[in-house]
């Protein structure tokens, strides 16, 4: 990659990605305002004054009024201005409310994602190496099941073997309620209470990783260049490292880069289950609560968190396949 041609590639990719955010801020708008129900009677509900007085002053405190074109008109501006609004469920601004949830989701999407990732590679890798072997039969099935099994009912075993039965880790929540923990004892208590969901949201996507891996890895070592060092007397090893593994990521860092992007989006069952304080949990509440500012500010962030992902993945792709140009 040219460094002289990385400006104006970062400068039309994030044209794009502002097209691309802005696009998709308006469809959730209009998605969100085409589901049943109205906001006003859950939100009086809540209240505990439901007459008629008191909803049209809440429909008029945030603009529920108004006709859906001043509506969506009202909304742009205020993303434009990072301000997402209020809920009135939470009783506090919607940014503030997401900046409190999303570490809990990013801690717990990058350790899935990374355990997906480095597992799967080194799976795939084994299998490839070993190709009908019993190994290689045994991470196929492996893979095959993880990839056809339900999040929830993996989520819902993890719990009844390792918490129920076993006793070893916790089952619900990100951390003990009421233990005071501080230093190294808090992050102790984080890591076992992170380990069921991580591994819950990781197995999916380490069987896809793992397929992949070793797909590619069987493709690339009947290539020329393959078969040239090896007549060379390259080690094995080092073919395997330096020629066929280092080619046969290019497609693995194209998949996982999209899909990094859609393990936050895609927490909400894991964050459910496990009580995980996260934002996918927090869409969850909002959506049964008719707290569109919420459901509207978790798309919006979750939006953003994706384009980047992808925007990383491209010039990750460049960096390491020289024959990919930016220009």
């Amino acid at each position: 990659m040219e460094a002289g041609k990385l400006p104006g590639f970062l400068a039309r990719r994030l044209l794009k990605a502002v097209a691309v955010v802005l696009a998709i801020v308006i469809c959730n708008f209009f998605l969100v305002h085409a589901a049943p129900g109205d906001p006003a009677s859950v939100m009086a509900g809540q209240s505990g004054a439901a007459d008629a007085v008191f909803m049209e002053q809440l429909r008029r405190q945030f603009g529920l009024d108004q006709p859906l074109h001043v509506q969506l008109w009202i909304y742009l501006k205020s993303v434009l201005t990072l301000d997402l609004g209020f809920s009135h469920r939470q009783q506090m601004g919607v940014a503030a409310l997401i900046m409190e949830r999303l570490p809990a989701t990013l801690l717990l999407t990058g350790a899935a994602f990374a355990f997906a990732v480095v597992g799967g590679v080194t799976l795939g890798a084994l299998a490839a190496q070993r190709v009908g072997s019993w190994a290689d039969s045994f991470i196929t099935i492996l893979a095959l099941t993880f990839y056809a099994t339900p999040l929830f009912w993996v989520g819902l075993m993890l719990v009844l073997v390792f918490s129920v039965w076993l006793e070893w880790l916790p089952s619900f929540g990100m951390s003990s309620v009421g233990a005071g923990y501080e230093g190294w004892a808090h992050v102790w208590d984080v890591a076992q209470h992170l380990l069921l969901p991580a591994l819950t949201l990781g197995l999916f996507y380490l069987a896809v990783y793992a397929r992949l891996t070793r797909a590619t890895m069987l493709e690339v070592q009947d290539q020329d260049f393959v078969k040239t060092a090896r007549a060379k007397g390259v080690p094995e090893g080092r073919i395997t490292r330096a020629h066929v593994l280092r080619n046969a990521m290019l497609p693995v860092i194209t998949f996982a880069g999209i899909q990094a992007g859609q393990l936050v989006g895609g927490s909400i069952l894991v964050e459910t289950v496990f009580a995980w304080p996260g934002i996918g949990r927090l869409a969850f509440e909002a959506l049964l609560a008719r707290d569109y500012a919420v459901l509207l500010g978790v798309f919006f962030c979750t939006s953003v968190i994706v384009v980047l992902f992808n925007l990383a993945t491209d010039l990750l792709y460049a960096i390491i396949d020289p024959r990919v140009e930016v220009g």
